[in-house]
């Protein structure tokens, strides 16, 4: 099994393959080519960077991702300024969703052990989004987390676990604070 292929699956793999390196060198390109894009040019330059981008799209500089092919969007999403997307596993956004300025989607993970961690190695878990989710800003979702379709994600909030849909969730670890009708 190829690096590639063990950090798509979830296994530990190693992030220095060269293989990886050459895909986010590529992303790194591509996201810099993106941000410095006139706002009518931008839309082409997702087309590239990303796996899938749906209809009436609109994403904000400065954007970050390690490697855009495992990033899918659904239509009528907007992500706002300075958002990063650490995308080793897939990152699944669905129709109608509103990212705030500087969300952080992490996918990946590292080792809790000091010594597994020198080696290189890392892990990744993917992120879901139902459709009509709103992410306030600065928020950050860790790996593995789905977030049910109409739940709200109120800003500065550090999501550690999956959020039920139709939920407002709020915190350091996010917590529901309000059920939605």
């Amino acid at each position: 099994m190829t690096e590639r292929e063990k950090m798509l699956t979830g296994a530990l793999y190693q992030a220095g393959d060269p293989e990886l390196a050459e895909a986010r060198r590529r992303a790194e390109a591509l996201c810099g080519e993106f941000n410095e894009a006139a706002a009518e040019e931008r839309g082409a330059v997702l087309e590239r960077l990303l796996g899938a981008v749906g209809e009436n799209v609109m994403v904000m500089p400065r954007f970050a991702c390690d490697y855009g092919f495992n990033i899918r969007l659904g239509s009528r999403v907007f992500i706002n300024y300075n958002c990063v997307f650490l995308d080793c596993a897939p990152i699944e956004i669905g129709d109608d969703v509103l990212i705030g300025p500087a969300v952080q989607l992490y996918t990946a993970g590292h080792p809790l052990e000091a010594e597994a961690r020198r080696t290189g190695l890392e892990w990744a878990r993917p992120i879901r989004i139902g459709r009509d989710v709103w992410i306030g800003g600065g928020a950050i979702v860790l790996p593995g987390v789905t977030i049910g379709e109409g739940s709200v994600v109120g800003a500065g909030s550090v999501v550690t676990r999956d959020v039920a849909a139709g939920v407002v969730v709020a915190g350091n670890p996010a917590r529901v604070v309000k059920r939605l009708p």
